[in-house]
């Protein structure tokens, strides 16, 4: 397969809080976003660049996403230790705690938080697996 893009889409009821989490909280770059296009708004994140999309998107009539297993995970590799910890930081500060993951793995090396719809995002400190 040459695929040149991939894209991963997850509907939502909350979009402004599902925005705000990811853009404001984890500082993703928003590549791009419609309004009322055969009843859906949406935002696109890069990760990092173009290449790799992160999607979300809300219907007029709702869309409701139940969250899955608290072992579906959106997991981010960061270098910087730091970086981890501020981002994580600035989440809790906007009434997103960290949570115990459901695999110990991610335990050791990684912060595990829930998003709005309570789908689970891991920052991992990818120092910590040289």
């Amino acid at each position: 397969m040459k695929a040149i893009q991939m894209r991963f889409a997850r509907p939502t009821d909350q979009l402004d809080n599902v925005i705000h989490f990811y853009e404001e909280g984890l500082g993703l770059k928003r590549i791009g976003g419609f309004q009322n296009h055969d009843g859906y708004d949406g935002v696109m994140y890069g990760l990092p660049d173009t290449s790799y999309h992160l999607e979300f998107t809300q219907h007029i009539y709702g869309s409701p996403c139940p969250a899955p297993t608290k072992d579906n995970l959106l997991v981010f590799y960061m270098l910087d230790l730091v970086e981890m910890k501020r981002v994580a930081e600035r989440l809790h500060q906007m009434g997103y705690p960290e949570v115990e993951p459901e695999n110990p793995y991610w335990r050791k090396l990684a912060i595990t938080i829930e998003d709005p719809d309570g789908w689970r995002v891991v920052l991992m400190n990818t120092r910590g697996l040289q």
